[in-house]
């Protein structure tokens, strides 16, 4: 029994867990199909622009790589199927087994049943009992046993029913990776016209080294010339950019300067107009004092006295008179006392009003300081930088990335040696270079080879869009993340590519720009 409740638990189990790998599996193969289905459109577009394009050849092992994933996840994938069948057909023995089992008992069970189909035997049997008890006892017994034959007919149904939905579901497995092996097949076909491709176009390259070398050298020289260019290009920014910066704090200084004795002498006037009122406060504040203390002490006195009187009339029987007096000293102590409470009421509000002055003219001098710098020009740039938004900005065009930054070996002819100051994005025909980040548009400039790069000022941060056939924005132009710079040029090689780099104006060095946008 716990064999059979383990075999059907990991049937159910596998057939989940299979279930959710086979979607994922099938998911996976969607969004590597579509990624192919965009490459060939891309390979459709630069295969007709171009002659021998590192893009193109770049795009065709991608995706090579990419069908291999398929073809990957499509061997996991019968894998998963061919356990799903195992299993299922261990799961059919068990249940032919147990229909084999089911029907032997209930052949069994019509056997006897036959011998004992007589009515009259069965009548026999219930009259035959000693009592009435017994009787209704055969007669139920007789009830369960017709009963119990019915429910070993359902039985024998139900199994018969679930071995034929394991029998459907194993042949709908079996179909499935006839299925699969069709594609398989196919994909194994289509890899290898597509690596028959790689080799043809490697070997195109291989016929055109010669041709293919001097023009990529060609290429290397005129980007040395462009780096030296840029180079020179960024120093003479950052040093007019230093010599305003120098000649703008020493305007600051000056402004700064103006300021503070603009608001000295506004503050000395505030004070000449509060040194009054402020005399006048003292005054009244000292006269509050003096006769909050001149009632203070009438109230001790008062005080004092009614207590002498109250303990002399303690000594001896007090009289009439004695009683008048006592009232009138106490109605003076009260007396005494709100005239103290009074007087420290005016001397509270004399102290708060001095407060309040003190207060008030403080304000007035901080708002002088921030009048007269408003008025000379001073202000604070909160600028947010270049730097600080570094990995977050987007980039400058989609397409294929051919040549990464720093030095390394060219994709195709391994006895060439790249040392690229940024990246080179290969694109479809038409499409526009957009600016990074906001800034201001500092040189346009022409290339040797006849494009025209564009360099954008970010603060200390440079970018520079290359390999233009045209511009669309003005010298000393402010520009946002996203305004188009101009439209990417053709390259020696026939495929349309954006040179793009980001340079560190202090330093005067380039950057990898992956390391800066997203």
């Amino acid at each position: 029994m716990m064999k059979k409740i383990g075999l059907v638990g990991a049937v159910l189990l596998f057939g989940i867990l299979f279930g959710q790998k086979k979607e994922q599996l099938q998911q996976q193969n969607a969004e590597l199909k579509k990624q192919i289905a965009g490459i060939n459109s891309q390979l459709a577009k630069t295969r007709s622009e171009s002659r021998l394009s590192v893009a193109y050849l770049e795009g065709v092992k991608k995706k090579i790589e990419l069908r291999e994933k398929v073809y990957q996840n499509t061997q996991k994938e019968k894998r998963f199927i061919e356990d799903d069948i195992y299993l299922r057909q261990l799961e059919i023995n068990r249940q032919n087994r147990e229909l084999a089992v089911l029907r032997q008992n209930y052949a069994k069970v019509l056997v006897n049943a036959y011998k004992n189909r007589d009515l009259k035997n069965k009548v026999t049997f219930i009259l035959s009992s000693r009592n009435l008890g017994e009787a209704i006892r055969r007669v139920q017994y007789l009830r369960f046993y017709s009963d119990y034959q019915d429910k070993q007919a359902a039985k024998i149904s139900q199994a018969a029913d679930l071995l034929k939905r394991s029998i459907e579901e194993r042949s709908k497995s079996v179909q499935q990776k006839e299925i699969l092996l069709a594609n398989q097949q196919k994909e194994i076909t289509t890899i290898n016209v597509e690596k028959q491709q790689k080799e043809k176009l490697l070997a195109e390259f291989k016929k055109n080294e010669n041709t293919l070398t001097a023009e990529l050298k060609q290429k290397q020289t005129q980007s040395r010339k462009l780096e030296g260019e840029i180079r020179s290009i960024i120093a003479e920014e950052m040093r007019i950019a230093k010599a305003e910066e120098e000649a703008r704090k020493k305007a600051e200084a000056e402004k700064i300067r103006l300021a503070k004795e603009a608001a000295a002498r506004e503050k000395a006037k505030i004070d000449a107009e509060n040194k009054a009122k402020a005399e006048a406060l003292e005054k009244e504040r000292l006269r509050a004092e003096a006769e909050a203390k001149k009632a203070a002490d009438l109230m001790a006195k008062k005080e004092a006295e009614e207590k002498k009187r109250a303990e002399e009339a303690a000594k001896s029987a007090a009289t009439a008179r004695d009683e008048t007096r006592r009232q009138a000293a106490a109605k003076e102590a009260a007396e005494a006392a709100e005239r103290s409470r009074i007087a420290n009421e005016k001397l509270a509000a004399a102290k708060a009003a001095e407060a309040e002055l003190d207060r008030k003219k403080e304000a007035d001098k901080k708002a002088a300081d921030s009048k007269a710098m408003t008025s000379f020009g001073v202000s604070s740039n909160a600028a947010e930088g270049f730097a600080q938004n570094r990995g977050r900005m987007t980039m400058p065009a989609y397409g294929t990335i051919t040549h990464r930054f720093g030095r390394q070996a060219h994709p195709v002819f391994k006895n060439i040696v790249e040392d690229n100051i940024g990246i080179k994005i290969a694109v479809s025909k038409g499409t526009t270079a957009k600016s990074i980040f906001p800034g201001v548009i500092s040189k346009i400039n022409l290339s040797s080879d006849g494009s025209r790069f564009v360099t954008v000022k970010h603060g200390d941060y440079f970018t520079v869009y290359a390999n233009l056939s045209s511009v669309s924005v003005k010298l000393n132009q402010q520009v946002s993340a996203g305004t188009p710079i101009g439209v990417i040029g053709e390259d020696f090689d026939g495929t349309y590519t954006l040179d793009f780099q980001i340079w560190n104006g202090k330093t005067l060095q380039p950057m990898d720009p992956l390391g800066w946008i997203n």
